[in-house]
């Protein structure tokens, strides 16, 4: 299928992420960026601080590095809560996980440019089991004893989402999984490939089944899911937009619209509640507006998990 590429630097979160990642083998995606600059309003930015803790890295999917993050709050039990984050500044994800003040550990990956390196990484079912064993290695030795994840939260920011639907596919993992946040970052190829739906399109579904299934378990509250998405139309592939669409029809769901500030000065335009599934969607359609969805993470973390 068609590779989903990022859809804005990860400059923009000043991370240079993009710069450092490995090229694909396999060229993602081309897409229709909006070009348009606007000072509606102000984007605040979050920006890195001390956290104190402890902090280890080890080679993950594709020897590229996982960030970890140890809370000076995590105790030493035989388990500990912990977010996997895919995509996106680690300090950001860390900072994001601190806020929930409870010692949840964070491990950051990224993998390169779009969601296919994403989905590739996590084809064999035990490379998430080889990163979990090594998060639990890297929190055992700053604890001193052993220590196994208990409550695992995945969180996709852009690109990211495709190791999460990935990792969804396999039921022991599935099983394994408390809570999924995604942020802006559910897409999906059209069918014919770059031909939307308001042309006659239609789109792969196949990329969001497993999202459709989890979110069914959210809403008999067994797991927690959270679904941002803006109003940024790529072109070439489906928006967050119109996956979201997808999921609420396929569940037999509807938006109630709202209006209302949202964390770093975004505007939320509708939402949906029903059980522990949350689908939250707001203005914007430039490249700042994909942005402001990171930097939401601490505020939409909480929503998830508290």
């Amino acid at each position: 299928m068609v590779l989903i590429l990022l859809l804005f630097p990860l400059l923009l979160l000043g991370s240079a992420v993009e710069a450092q990642s490995a090229p694909s083998s396999v060229p993602p995606a081309a897409q229709n960026p909006s070009p348009m600059v606007e000072s509606t309003r102000l984007h605040a930015r979050l920006a890195p601080r001390e956290l104190g803790g402890h902090r280890r890295t080890f080679p993950g999917p594709g020897g590229r590095p996982v960030e970890v993050w140890v809370s000076p709050r995590t105790k030493s039990r035989e388990t500990y809560p912990l977010v996997i984050h895919f995509h996106g500044a680690s300090w950001l994800a860390d900072q994001a996980v601190a806020s929930l003040g409870d010692g949840t550990v964070s491990a950051v990956l990224n993998l390169g440019a779009g969601s296919g390196i994403y989905d590739r990484s996590f084809v064999d079912v035990t490379v998430f089991d080889s990163l979990l064993a090594g998060i639990d290695r890297e929190v055992s030795q700053v604890l001193g004893r052993p220590m196994h994840a208990a409550r695992i939260t995945l969180s996709g920011f852009s690109a990211g989402h495709g190791a999460i639907r990935r990792i969804l596919r396999e039921p022991r993992h599935l099983a394994r999984v408390h809570a999924v946040l995604l942020l802006d970052g559910m897409h999906t190829s059209y069918v014919p490939e770059g031909q939307a739906l308001a042309v006659g399109g239609g789109f792969d579904s196949t990329n969001l089944t497993a999202f459709a299934e989890f979110a069914r378990l959210a809403m008999r509250g067994d797991k927690r899911f959270l679904v941002t998405h803006t109003e940024i139309f790529p072109g070439t592939f489906a928006s967050t937009t119109e996956t979201a669409d997808w999921l609420l029809q396929t569940l037999g769901l509807q938006r109630k619209a709202v209006l209302r500030w949202g964390p770093r000065g975004v505007q939320q335009l509708s939402e949906v509640r029903a059980g522990r599934f949350v689908v939250r969607g707001f203005a914007g359609n430039s490249a700042p507006d994909h942005t402001d969805q990171y930097h939401g993470m601490p505020e939409y973390l909480r929503a998830l998990l508290e």
